[in-house]
């Protein structure tokens, strides 16, 4: 988008037409309300644990010298109103939902989002919660609401969320894209070598809550559950091995039309990164297991070991927002079976943000791995616009004798960053990337993919 988006100027005087305030109030709605709302294929899943941790500011941010989207707002309606540089970063805001993208068509909804730190220590971490219903012009309904919410001085932290949808996701077959040669009829049909898409409808549900407890310094022990169900499963194919979900679906002794997969989590967390939104500098490692039982629901017993770690490297004492960021995510069923739609995959991660360049899902496994590196940097003094350039290699198993790393497919691209709220480091990012396959397409977010 070619706008040009005035940063300072004079203020004495200034009376803008009326029309470039309907524009600007437009963009507020449509950016800010799309930030939220482009979610994974798979509609809302993704969406329903996007809402991250907000940081408390430290003083080497230099949020005076900083300009923010609040700060556009204020200069384009209200010149003359001086208000303190840093803005509050709790409160309740409502805000449209609005979205388009092939998959879902175009959306139309509500979301609200609220933040409190909870007592009177200045290091506790914000408490968010926020909720959301959203209809799309291709049939999908989804409804949400989710917490993270820590208790005074970070020693309890709650984590949860509810979501009912309506969903279609996108499939294009079990493994990493490798080409294949040989094997049955429905190898290929599982493998889809050609890349045919087969969407998959559903009726999805989900219950999630974890229990974290700080047991050291930056070191927190975690214990919850989580209920995903999905009835009324529906595709060009359920009983005679035509697509790729019903041939996994009839190898591993799953029904083609519903599951179930319930189960236990338990999680280690270290956290020395300075900010969840957008970190200079820090570490953040969550590992944990996943127990499905029968005995709670689910369709079949299976555990998976899921690891999340991510390194930040501030290159620059005096532009600290100059960062060399890392990321591994991968996720690996040591036993038993998974459902299709549960296999780890692109953008399976716990934000739903790794494999950009790809739709979600667009590979999978039982056994998945991710690594990527953003390189992130200032484009103006005042922090307003940054810049990123990025790549990942995915890679994973299949049923036709491929092991993990031992094919990788790559993902590259670049973006563009607006600083929405400098007081908790929220940015509006844009990305453009580019995977094989033919695959390109733009993604739009709120905050850092990690």
């Amino acid at each position: 988008m070619n706008s040009y988006l005035p940063i300072k100027g004079s203020t004495q005087g200034d009376k803008r037409p009326f029309l470039l305030k309907c524009i600007f109030s437009f963009l507020f709605i449509t950016l800010y309300g799309a930030a939220y709302s482009q979610v994974p294929v798979d509609s809302l899943k993704a969406d329903s644990i996007r809402i991250v941790t907000l940081g408390t500011p430290k003083p080497a941010d230099n949020l005076s010298k900083q300009y923010d989207f609040s700060d556009l707002l204020r200069n384009i309606f209200n010149p003359k109103n001086k208000v303190p540089s840093v803005h509050s970063a709790s409160g309740i805001t409502v805000v449209p939902n609005v979205a388009a993208n092939p998959t879902i068509g175009g959306q139309l909804g509500i979301k609200a989002v609220a933040g409190k730190r909870l007592g009177n220590d200045p290091n506790t971490l914000f408490s968010i919660a926020a909720t959301s219903a959203s209809y799309t012009t291709k049939g999908i309904l989804y409804f949400y609401v989710n917490h993270n919410v820590f208790t005074p001085g970070n020693k309890w932290n709650f984590q949860g969320n509810l979501v009912i949808a309506k969903t279609v996701t996108p499939d294009y077959g079990f493994g990493i894209g490798r080409n294949f040669t040989e094997g049955s009829a429905a190898d290929s049909v599982l493998a889809d070598p050609t890349r045919k898409v087969y969407p998959i409808h559903s009726i999805y549900f989900n219950v999630r809550e974890k229990l974290y407890k700080k047991v050291a310094k930056d070191l927190f022990l975690g214990t919850g559950f989580s209920l995903e169900i999905r009835r009324k499963i529906t595709n060009a194919d359920t009983n005679n091995n035509a697509t790729p979900s019903s041939v996994y679906n009839n190898r591993h002794g799953f029904p083609q039309d519903r599951y179930s997969a319930n189960g236990f989590l338990f999680n280690i967390e270290y956290i020395t990164r300075d900010n969840p939104n957008r970190a200079y500098k820090g570490i953040y490692f969550d590992a944990g297991v996943r127990i499905n039982q029968k005995w709670i629901g689910s369709t079949k017993n299976s555990v998976q070991w899921t690891s999340d770690i991510r390194k930040y490297i501030s290159l620059s004492a005096s532009s600290p927002e100059t960062v060399l960021a890392f990321w591994n995510w991968g996720s690996y069923l040591l036993g038993g079976a998974i459902p299709y739609l549960e296999l780890p995959g692109t953008a399976r991660d716990g934000t739903f943000r790794s494999g950009r360049g790809y739709t979600s899902q667009y590979f999978k496994g039982t056994q998945f791995n991710d690594t990527e590196a953003e390189l992130r940097f200032p484009l103006l003094a005042n922090k307003f616009v940054s810049g990123v350039v990025f790549g990942n290699l995915q890679t994973g198993n299949d049923e036709n004798g491929t092991k993990l790393f031992q094919v990788f497919q790559p993902g590259y691209g670049g973006g563009l960053r607006v600083l929405f709220n400098k007081a908790t480091r929220t940015n509006l990012a844009l990305d453009y990337a580019f995977g094989k396959f033919g695959n390109k397409g733009f993604f739009l977010n709120l905050n850092e993919s990690f």
